[in-house]
């Protein structure tokens, strides 16, 4: 792997490669933790949409209800 230092390209030391791999890594798992987080988001709000449809409010009360 390379990079530019002043105006050069020159390669990368294994330590900069290993720190390269670790953050892509981190960068990865950050990622999922997101996507997890949206979809349980995501989820909650159907739920609770669901339960109050449940309780007898009409489609539009709900609407109105949680911003839709």
């Amino acid at each position: 792997m390379k990079k530019y230092l002043n105006g050069n390209l020159v390669d990368l030391t294994a330590e900069e490669i290993t720190q390269q791999e670790q953050d892509t890594i981190k960068y990865a798992e950050i990622d999922a933790e997101k996507k997890i987080a949206l979809t349980a988001k995501a989820n909650k709000k159907a739920s609770g949409k669901q339960k109050l449809l449940d309780l007898g409010l009409s489609e539009a009360e709900v609407k109105a209800l949680i911003g839709l």
